[in-house]
């Protein structure tokens, strides 16, 4: 066999799908940890020079948000392996990689390994539905302050009625207490906080975070669902294991009492 035969052969074993839905899960995980780190760090440096000077009065949230960046890092590490983890599965059970390995006898542990992944990666699914819609939180309130930025702009852009009076205050969304000073933002200081950079790239990278998070929910679908084929395959080529292994256990009774018939046969000749 040729190079070119063997580099087909082996291109043949690759389970493309598990390829792509590894490369997703990564891709998307690795949005939404790296861009969800620093954004949560500039959130905590918007609140301090504007809305919360009093360190006690933010102390918790802080705390928080140090956590969220540490269970951040122990969702990459997981990610990293659980991916790799289900990219080998892929590999050893597409039916090129049987081809090629010749014979493949599947076993009761293994069926269970597949099942448990695909409850698993269920499981992480539906968590991950969860990660997304809070990842969406913090892109609505930067949305909100951006777009009341906007209507300021463009009341002075008319000089119709003066922003002065126009304001956006944290401490109705839960995050710092109601006596944290100031707590609002209003007219120029408002506008004046949306021009930062602190707010501009916390303000994308939310967003790109958010986008990270659906993007591995679709991920882990698509694992599903080759994970499930994977274990009905297991599922049909054990019966077609049992199924063979009686018809070889039969062939050979047969082959043994054909034997000795011919050997009484000819012991009476």
């Amino acid at each position: 066999m040729g190079c070119f035969e063997c580099c087909i052969k082996c291109l043949g074993g690759v389970p493309y799908a598990s390829l792509v839905a590894t490369i997703l899960c990564f891709s998307g995980v690795a949005l939404f940890c790296g861009c969800g780190h620093v954004a949560l760090t500039g959130t905590v440096s918007i609140l301090e020079q504007h809305f919360s000077t009093t360190a006690s009065d933010h102390a918790l949230l802080s705390e928080v948000i140090q956590l969220m960046q540490y269970v951040i890092y122990g969702i990459a590490s997981f990610f990293f392996l659980y991916g790799i983890i289900l990219l080998a599965e892929g590999f050893y059970t597409t039916s090129a990689v049987k081809e090629l390995h010749g014979e493949f006898k599947t076993t009761a542990c293994g069926r269970c390994i597949s099942g448990m992944f695909v409850f698993l990666t269920y499981v992480l699914g539906v968590a991950w539905l969860g990660v997304f819609g809070f990842s969406a939180v913090p892109v609505f309130m930067f949305y909100n302050i951006w777009s009341t930025c906007e209507v300021i702009k463009s009341l002075q852009t008319n000089m119709t009625v003066p922003g002065d009076q126009i304001c956006v205050d944290i401490r109705q969304y839960g995050i710092i207490p109601w006596n944290a000073v100031p707590g609002k933002a209003c007219g120029p200081i408002l506008e004046n906080i949306c021009n930062t950079n602190e707010f501009y790239m916390s303000y994308h990278l939310f967003i790109v975070a958010c986008a990270g998070a659906g993007a591995t929910v679709i991920a882990l679908i698509h694992f599903l669902m080759i994970l499930s084929s994977n274990w009905a395959y297991l599922k049909d080529a054990s019966k077609m294991q049992a199924y063979q292994d009686i018809k070889a256990k039969e062939e050979q009774e047969l082959q043994d009492i054909q034997s000795r018939s011919k050997e009484q046969l000819n012991s009476y000749t």
